[in-house]
């Protein structure tokens, strides 16, 4: 072997013990098992401490979701009291996990656990996404005009996206070319280029305004929750046209406790075979089939309270609603709650899966239910 060629392949081998991840080097811990966190933001129902009371909660979802510890975090208002949590998401890139409240948004690093910054912005925060690279915060306003695009690592406002629609629910795709953008006071979801912030379609008219909303892994599809309606609507992604209409079969709607929707929540599980929708009024879940081509209702499972949100664990085995209530997906059964260091239910509309190997982010999850298949 040429000795140029050997140096260079010694040098390959010895990148690859250290563990190259792109940022720099960090030794690989052998024989280290990964494990799965669970991280529920609290008060992540409106301003309510009885769900949990003030913090970041963390559960070890290997070991039946047990309580593990409390962080706290931050976001109070000018009397001290803490302030809604609207939104949760992860960076590899920072290792941080950042808390948007009705005000400010948290930046806490998950080695340390030590809070890296909070900044309160100008309209205050809403419901925000990440994008894939952990680099941007794509972070609305509250219920206003705009969402603000943000360095990750900084805090600093890098640019807007004005849309006058009540900026609310934010989800950007896997593959981060594009950003969709839910305001409360319009019946369409606006969709733009991450390039340069421009707008590139909106898809509808829905039948309603839209409220909680997730996509496909191709972005070739939406599922939106819409006021008024006990069930879901579909979008076409490609050509902007709402393409289906469906509702809950069998139950009836009602008052709900919160979001005057009945339908407040909406995932996709991860195999983006089934739809999983929130009924508040019936306190239940909805499943949908959708994996044959044909849209059917297949199943019903009773929760413990009224849901207003429902994420899934990265490999699809729970669906985890904001009640609670830990479902095994495919037994369609409650197998556990969650419950805080006092014994007490936790309830949260604000909750994201982090992978560990030893003290390295492997892989972070979302609080949308969004599609994984491809």
């Amino acid at each position: 072997m040429h000795p140029y060629l050997s140096i260079k392949l010694k040098s390959l081998f010895i990148l690859l013990l250290m563990g190259f991840n792109g940022r720099g080097y960090a030794p690989i811990q052998q024989n280290v098992t990964a494990h799965h966190w669970l991280y529920v933001a609290t008060p992540g129902i409106r301003n309510y401490l009885e769900y949990g009371g003030h913090g970041l909660l963390v559960f070890d979802m290997d070991h039946n979701f047990r309580f593990i510890k409390r962080i706290p975090t931050g976001g109070l208002d000018e009397n001290g009291h803490p302030s809604n949590v609207k939104g949760v998401a992860v960076s590899l890139f920072t290792h941080c996990i950042y808390i948007s409240t009705i005000r400010s948004l948290i930046c806490i690093d998950l080695l340390s656990e030590k809070k890296v910054w909070e900044k309160n912005y100008e309209g205050g925060c809403d419901r925000m996404s990440i994008s894939p690279d952990g680099k941007i915060i794509y972070l609305p306003s509250f219920e206003a005009d705009d969402w603000k695009v943000v360095d990750a690592k900084t805090g600093n406002v890098l640019d807007h996206v004005v849309t006058h629609s009540g900026s609310h629910n934010t989800l950007c795709g896997l593959d981060g070319k594009k950003v969709y953008l839910e305001g409360l006071r319009s019946e369409y979801l606006t969709v733009v280029n991450t390039a340069d912030l421009r707008i590139a379609t909106k898809v509808g008219p829905f039948a309603n305004h839209i409220r909680p909303f997730t996509i496909d892994s191709r972005q070739e599809r939406c599922f939106v929750n819409v006021d008024g309606l006990l069930g879901f609507e579909i979008g076409d992604l490609k050509t902007g046209k709402k393409i289906a209409h469906i509702e809950v079969k069998g139950f009836q709607m009602g008052p709900v406790k919160r979001h005057g929707c009945p339908s407040h929540g909406i995932a996709l599980r991860p195999d983006e075979r089934e739809v999983w929708l929130a009924d508040g009024f019936n306190e239940s879940i909805h499943i949908f089939d959708i994996g044959k081509g044909e849209i059917v209702q297949t199943a019903s499972i009773k929760l413990s309270d009224q849901p207003g949100w429902i994420t899934f664990s990265i490999d699809g085995k729970y669906a985890m609603p904001s009640t609670g209530d830990i479902i095994d997906a495919d037994k369609r059964e409650i197998v556990t709650r969650l419950m805080d260091e006092t014994g007490a239910g936790v309830q949260s509309e604000k909750m994201v899966e982090v992978e560990f190997a030893g003290n390295r982010l492997l892989r972070a999850g979302d609080q949308f239910g969004i599609g994984r298949a491809h």
